[in-house]
Parts: structure tokens; sequence; C-alpha cells
């Protein structure tokens, strides 16, 4: 079958598996089953859509976490052209949970940073299960302060389950580095689009999400905690997460309508780890499309004058956008 199936995909797996059973029997020189596999395939699809058009929050919350999606780096090799990483805060270490560096999209030089998980176990340890340290957003800051002297678009892919709470994080200053990234992007005075790939989980996603625009996968999630987490504060029972996730309104149709994602991508079937180049495709033609538009805002070439207007606008917009966040009533 090929992919890990989650509890939710159980009627989808018995007939994927089916399907293989066909597919070894017709493999023989007297048997052909095409028309049995095709119609199970056709079935198999059905039942697809019919599920995932109904999934709860808490089911698209593990969704996000799929062990099999494609993360940071498998986006930049499908995307971008002549990557090259950089490396190192400059002041502790290189903390591989957050990769960035030099890229080309579409011939247009920009610098992409974004969270990176491992899929082997060394491989998770070695980037901390995508969990960054006061190093990793130091970095961060340090390749976003580059883009801006050379005048180069900005694009963070999100996708951790926070930053990393140890006590060796907070003795080297992790809210402190969490801070200082929100108020760098704030003020980084050229485009910035941020896409939520998987996980959107707390300071540690929000760190490198302030932008000018905000994508999100249909199947991400972007919150302030986890929904076993904040059930566990909230009940002291982190089996009320279904309750948790369809209180925070964690899903990228829910923050559309709150007006705090632009733009929902679409996934792929059963979702982006069923496909990596038709989800890689989709995130490539909302980055184009984003940046496009924020292109009349860019200063480069344009005389100092002119330069200095065009970026007081921007960070004027960008402002104005983060401000607007939020819907409340009057009591």
């Amino acid at each position: 079958m090929g992919f890990q199936f989650l509890e939710f995909e159980k009627p989808i797996a018995e007939l994927e598996a089916r399907i293989d059973q066909l597919r070894q029997t017709s493999g023989s020189d007297t048997v052909s089953l095409k028309d049995d596999i095709n119609r199970l395939q056709r079935k198999r699809d059905s039942l697809t859509d019919a599920i995932f058009s109904k999934l709860s929050p808490v089911q698209i919350a593990q969704l996000a976490r799929h062990p099999e999606r494609p993360y940071t780096l498998d986006y930049v090799q499908r995307i971008f052209s002549d990557f090259e990483e950089l490396h190192g805060d400059r002041m502790f270490g290189d903390d591989q949970a957050i990769v960035g560096g030099l890229a080309r999209l579409a011939d247009r030089p920009v610098l992409v940073i974004g969270h990176q998980k491992g899929r082997e176990v060394q491989d998770k340890v070695r980037r901390n299960f995508g969990m960054p340290k006061p190093e990793g957003y130091r970095k961060a800051q340090r390749l976003m302060r580059t883009a801006a002297r050379f005048r180069l678009p900005i694009i963070t892919f999100i996708d951790t389950p926070g930053a990393y709470p140890g006590v060796d994080a907070e003795e080297r200053g992790q809210s402190q580095a969490i801070a200082e990234s929100l108020y760098l992007m704030a003020r980084l005075p050229v485009p910035i689009i941020c896409v939520v790939i998987g996980e959107g989980g707390s300071g540690g996603a929000l760190a490198i999400g302030v932008g000018d625009r905000l994508l999100m996968l249909k199947y991400a999630t972007y919150a302030v905690i986890s929904p076993e987490g904040c059930a566990a504060i909230l009940w002291k029972d982190s089996g009320k997460a279904e309750v948790a996730a369809e209180a925070m309104g964690i899903t990228a149709p829910r923050l559309h309508e709150l007006g705090l994602v632009d733009e929902i991508i679409p996934e792929p079937r059963g979702g982006a780890h069923r496909d990596f180049d038709t989800a890689a495709t989709s995130v490539r033609t909302a980055l184009l499309r984003h940046l496009e538009e924020l292109s009349p805002q860019s200063t480069v070439g344009q005389p100092a004058t002119e330069a200095a207007t065009t970026d007081a606008a921007l960070l004027a917009r960008r402002l104005e956008r983060v401000r607007g966040f939020g819907i409340y009533k009057e009591g």
C-alpha cells in the first residue's frame, strides 16, 4: 500500500489492501483483473472523498502531524532551484530544527526559511523533532537581515509542535529569541509570505509567521497550543482533545473565516503525503501569485526616495493587517 493510514482511514486501508492483492494476482500470465481493480480504485477514491469531506478538527490535527507528510526541504527541492543552505547563528551553534538559505523561485532570488522535522530516528533527534531552540530563531533572524540587505523576498514554511521547552533552551533565552523574531519580521522592508504546511504550534510557529501574507495547506493546523495540551490544562484530561480542537478553531477553513489566513492551498486526495509533487505544485502556484501581487511593493531598482516611500507603505500595510486580527463583541 505504501502509506501509513490513520485510525479514521481504516476503510480506505482495507480497500487498498484488496487492490494490492488483485494487482499481485493479475500479474500472472493467465489472469487479468483490470476491470475489478479499476472498480475498486473508483470505490476507494469515492470513499476517500466522503471521509475527508467531514473530518473533525482533531482528525485534521492528526493529518497535520502525519509522519509521511512533506516537510520544508521536500518543498524546497520541488519548488525552488539553486537552493544554498546557510548555517549557524554566529552566537552558539547551528540548530537543525530550522533550515534556511538562498534560492530561486521561477528565476527570482528569494530567501527560504522553515522548520524541519526528521524521517528516521537519528534524523528526528538531530532535528529535535522540529522544535527549535534559541539558536534556531537567531539563525533565522540572521538570514532575514541578509534578505533585507539584498532586498530579497522572504518565504517561510511553518511546521512545528512548538519551540523546544527544555531547560537549556530557556537558559539561552528562548522567549527573548522568539520575541526578537516577531519584532524583526514586523519591521523588515521586504515582502514576506508565510506558509503553514503542517503543525503551526504556539510561539514556535509564530516566530517565523509574521508577514504580508499567510497561506495554509488544507489539512494543516495553526494554534497557540495543541488540542491535547489545551484539554490537559482546562479539563485535566488530554482525552478531551476533540472538544478542545473544536473550540480552538485550529483548522484552515475556520482561520480563513476569521480573517487570519489569506488563502487555503488545496491538497491532493487523501492529504499532501499521498502526492508530494502535486502538493508542491499547488504551493508553488500560490507563492508565485502572491509574490507577484506583492512585487509592485518591492523597492528593487527604485531611487532611494521612492524606495523609502515604498518600504513605509509595505510596513504600514503589514501593521494594519496584524492589527486587524481578531473578532470581538462589546459587552
